[in-house]
């Protein structure tokens, strides 16, 4: 059995998130959804456990960990909040990104205080034309001695506004993927601007704004990797947050789960507890069996994407897929089991519900997963 176990180090993460989560989000998480509250000093006490370079190397003063441990975070952050686990996730992206491909340069010069959260980053690929094609984007740098100067957009841009380092795809070269590379851009440099904050369904709890880049002068150290390979780093990246977004909807639809038990053994009618139905318990035992089986897959697709395993792509995608989906229909299940009480904002039912909706569209769309995947397997 053990080989399907979370090793002791494992498990002592794990518990470790799970105690932040009670103590500092899962108390707040309501208010900050109702009132828009944007949690930055919850978000750094976060950094002080390792939480903002979960994947960054332990050589450039990350934690080092790999993909398993850092789904087991972000699912544990996620039954609290997962508005501001999925956030938290993004930093760790953008971060690793620049650890992994980043010049010395450009990791002296942001690392540190991404680490720390002193600074938070953005990771920036979407834009207004191009979402699931993201290869069309059409935001332009062009080298000029010893600037690019950048001009574009990005849409949907978790911390726009707020954050301090925005991690932008940008077009260097020719059209589609090879002309594709990565920039780090800062908040305050002349031509950056946002547009209005999003008015969202869920994930209240964070700021999504657009990025404006007007003649934006970056350095050129700020590149990270070489020229034209900015998708393939984009790409990599994604393997990643898909899946944390996967974790993230595991976590949500956990505290669901675990809020409807509770709530059926407590709720009676016809002079029973409605725990008693039959009815009651396959809806119950159905929503664990398949939270279980999405939850199985995600971790081992963690592990394929630690191990750098040639299915990687395909069991993310797979893993996001089905984890958000199934995410998504144990929230639904639960809300229904709550009845009229579900759809109030006394529960944190419903929260969730709205939260969890947009996992199936963000990180690539499950329809965009599942197209991976059917390529993959056609191309075998």
């Amino acid at each position: 059995m053990t080989q399907f176990e979370l090793t002791d180090d494992q498990l002592a993460i794990q518990e470790m998130a799970r105690k932040f989560t009670a103590d500092a989000i899962t108390p707040h998480a309501g208010e900050w959804d109702e009132k828009h509250i944007f949690p930055r000093d919850t978000i750094r006490a976060a950094a002080e456990l390792g939480f903002a370079s979960i994947y960054v190397s332990e050589e450039s003063g990350g934690i080092g960990l790999g993909r398993l441990e850092s789904a087991l975070i972000m699912e544990a952050m996620a039954y609290g909040c997962p508005s501001t686990s999925a956030f938290i996730s993004i930093h760790n992206m953008a971060s690793w990104m620049i650890d992994r491909f980043g010049s010395k340069a450009v990791k002296d010069k942001y690392l540190p205080s991404l680490i720390t959260m002193d600074r938070i980053a953005s990771y920036c690929l979407t834009e207004p034309s191009s979402g699931s094609d993201a290869a069309a984007l059409k935001t332009r740098a062009i080298r000029d001695g010893d600037h690019y100067v950048v001009t574009g957009s990005k849409q949907f841009i978790s911390g726009g506004g707020e954050n301090e380092v925005y991690v932008v795809m940008v077009r260097t070269g020719e059209e589609g993927p090879k002309g594709i590379s990565c920039l780090v851009i800062e908040k305050d440099m002349p031509g950056v601007s946002f547009g209005a904050q999003e008015k969202k369904l869920g994930w209240h709890s964070q700021p999504t704004a657009a990025v404006i880049l007007e003649d934006v002068r970056v350095p050129v150290e700020n590149l990270v990797g070489a020229e034209g390979e900015g998708f393939r780093i984009a790409m990599m990246g994604l393997d990643g947050g898909r899946l944390n977004i996967g974790a993230c909807s595991l976590g949500g639809a956990q505290r669901c789960l675990d809020e409807a038990i509770q709530y059926t053994k407590d709720r009676k009618q016809f002079g029973t507890a409605i725990a008693d139905f039959q009815n009651t318990q396959f809806t119950l035992a159905d929503m664990d069996t398949e939270l279980q089986a999405a939850r199985a897959l995600l971790y081992l697709a963690a592990a394929k994407v630690t191990a750098n395993a040639p299915d990687k792509t395909r069991f993310a995608a797979m893993a996001k897929r089905f984890a958000t989906d199934t995410g998504s229909k144990v929230v639904d299940q639960a809300l229904q089991l709550h009845g009229g009480y579900g759809y109030l904002q006394d529960y944190p039912i419903e929260r969730f519900w709205r939260d969890l909706r947009v996992h199936s569209i963000l990180e690539g769309t499950n329809q965009v997963m599942r197209m991976i995947v059917g390529r993959e397997l056609t191309r075998q």
